[in-house]
This record gives structure tokens, sequence and C-alpha cells, in this order.
């Protein structure tokens, strides 16, 4: 049967994501997509810690940092820009008008994810794009510009080499310290066409290539074709969003259904889906919320909240239950 249109099959990963493991998501905004819906099935996660990252330089800069005891960032590590206090290792996330303020999120961020990378023995890194802005007064990468004047920095693209070595580097310290590490490479089909689509293709030709050769240098590292997903198999416009960058839900969904089906044992997808079915509901909108109806739903939702709690107690579930007993009174 014609399809009309190259379909990828799936390939199972040769171990799985459960309840009972711990990831960290690090990466460009495709990471925060994949990451929201693994937090919304109640997986042990923790979601980028410098905030969004695009480049791998900046990413092994975060792990390595993640990697240092009793290491914090310091007020001399900030500068201001626009009535902002910013770190050129963050996100402008992190950012705010006071600058104990902003240190004060960074740091608790990174004393949190140093305990959450103690533990993790899943890592998935997005790669995002393979061109980097330097600090023309140091030479090092910068993980976001905040829109300091162009001047400042001198552009340039990372190789295939310097990419792999980076990575593999980070991804064997982290090994030791975790024997069960199994790490996900993927290359996030969102476009980086600031300077052009040659530019852009030319910038993920590099980081596909240097995801093969992480995989191939290291037993541990898998990668997860998303970009192909969107570029290869879907293959067309009416699956991105409107600003023709971003895939579309519609495309978001797609790809998580590729990688539960890669990843997740029928356990898994079977508590996953009594979850969402209870994120769903809270999701629910009436316009009676009065009813004896619409308080009956509020009770049965309570009820399967109450079974799944018994049956895995280390799942959190004290906001879903809160907002459901604030509708029953």
């Amino acid at each position: 049967m014609n399809h009309f249109r190259t379909i990828l099959p799936v390939q199972r990963a040769p171990f799985s994501i459960g309840h009972s493991d711990r990831l960290l998501l690090i990466g460009s905004c495709f990471t925060e997509n994949i990451g929201a819906r693994l937090n919304s099935g109640k997986f042990p996660i923790y979601i980028n810690p410098f905030g969004i990252v695009y480049n791998p330089v900046s990413m092994t800069h975060s792990l390595n940092y993640l990697l240092l005891d009793n290491q914090q960032f310091e007020e001399n590590n900030l500068f201001e820009n626009a009535g902002l206090w910013h770190s050129w290792e963050h996100h402008g996330h992190f950012s705010r008008p006071e600058r104990a303020a902003t240190l004060a999120g960074i740091n608790t961020a990174v004393k949190t994810a140093k305990e959450h990378l103690k533990k993790t023995n899943r890592l998935l890194l997005t790669l995002g794009t393979a061109d980097v802005f330097r600090l023309r007064s140091t030479g090092r990468v910068v993980a976001n510009n905040h829109k300091m004047p162009g001047a400042l920095f001198e552009q340039g693209r990372i190789s295939v080499a310097e990419t792999t070595e980076r990575v593999t580097a980070v991804l064997e310290k982290i090994k030791i310290q975790n024997p069960d590490l199994q790490v996900i490479m993927t290359v996030s089909p969102v476009r980086h066409i600031r300077n052009g689509l040659v530019e852009n293709q030319r910038s993920k030709a590099t980081l596909l290539l240097a995801c093969e050769q992480i995989c191939q240098a290291l037993s541990f590292a898998h990668y997860f074709p998303a970009y192909e997903l969107l570029l290869d198999d879907l293959r067309d416009y009416r699956f991105y969003a409107d600003d023709m960058l971003h895939p579309s839900k519609v495309a978001a969904d797609y790809i998580w259904q590729f990688f539960g089906d890669t990843f997740f044992s029928e356990e898994t997808r079977r508590l996953y889906a009594r979850i969402e079915k209870i994120t769903a509901a809270m999701q629910h909108r009436t316009f009676h919320p009065e009813t004896p109806e619409h308080r009956a739903f509020a009770r049965a939702q309570l009820v399967a909240i109450e079974q799944l709690s018994e049956e895995f107690p280390e799942l959190d579930f004290s906001t879903e239950k809160g907002y459901f007993q604030g509708i029953i009174g």
C-alpha cells in the first residue's frame, strides 16, 4: 500500500524508561517539550537546570559544572543589561532586576540539579545548533547573548570533532559516577534560520554526524531520531507551528508517541495512560462547576488518585488531589 510518505520504523531501545528511573534533560526547547510530557506523566525528572541551552559547548559546560563539588556562582559571574542581571551560562529565564535574586535562583537550581545528577540513570541531551557565540574578550562560548551588542561576540560553528570530543568526555565522567547511566542523544527538529536555511542545514548536519560518532564511541549512548521524524517522516509544512520553525502540536504528539514506542515498556504505558486520564481531567472545564454532576466527576478522580497512590506511593499527586478536593468543597 502506498502511504504517500516515507515512514520511519520504530526500533526498540536496548533499555527502557520507567517511573523508577531518574531522568535529567538538558538542551534546546525541544527538551522542554519532551520534559513537560514526562513531568506530567509523573516521571522523576529535572529539566534544564541552566535553562534552555542550544549548543553542545554550553551543554557540556553545564554538565561539567554539575559534577563539581561545593561550587556556586558568585556575583562577579553576573552582568547587568537593560535593567536585568544575567549569566553567560544561563538562559534569560533566570534573569532578574536584582542581582541577588538572579544569583539565588541560579544557585538553587544548581544545588538541586547536582543532587539529582548523583542518582540520574537516564540522561537526554537535545542538541539544537552547532553555531556558537564567543566573547571576543575571553573566547568563551556563551549559552545566551542576552541581546548584548553584536560587537562583543565572534560567531562561528564548532566542528564535528570538537562536538564529539566535548560530549564524549563529559558523558564518560558521568558514567563513572553513575554506572547505570544510559544516554539519549537527539538533534532538535526546530529550525534555526537566523543565518539562513543553508547555514541551518549545515549546522544540523554537524550535530547529526557528531551524534553518530558519540554513539559509536560510547555503548551507553543511543540516538533518538526526533529530527528525522519531522524532516523526513512527516515532511510537510502542515506539521509546523505558525512560525514555520517549531513542530506543531500534531507533530509533537507524533514524536512523543514514537518516543514512548522506543523507550516505554507495556507496564509503563499502562501506568502513564492512567495518570494521563487524571491530568486530562484537570484540564476539563465545565460551564456549571456547582452542579452535583461535576462534584461527582471530581470524586471519581479522587478515587482514581487514591488507587494509584496505594499502588505507586512514590508518585506525587498532591496538586491533582488539591484541585479536585477544592471542587468538592
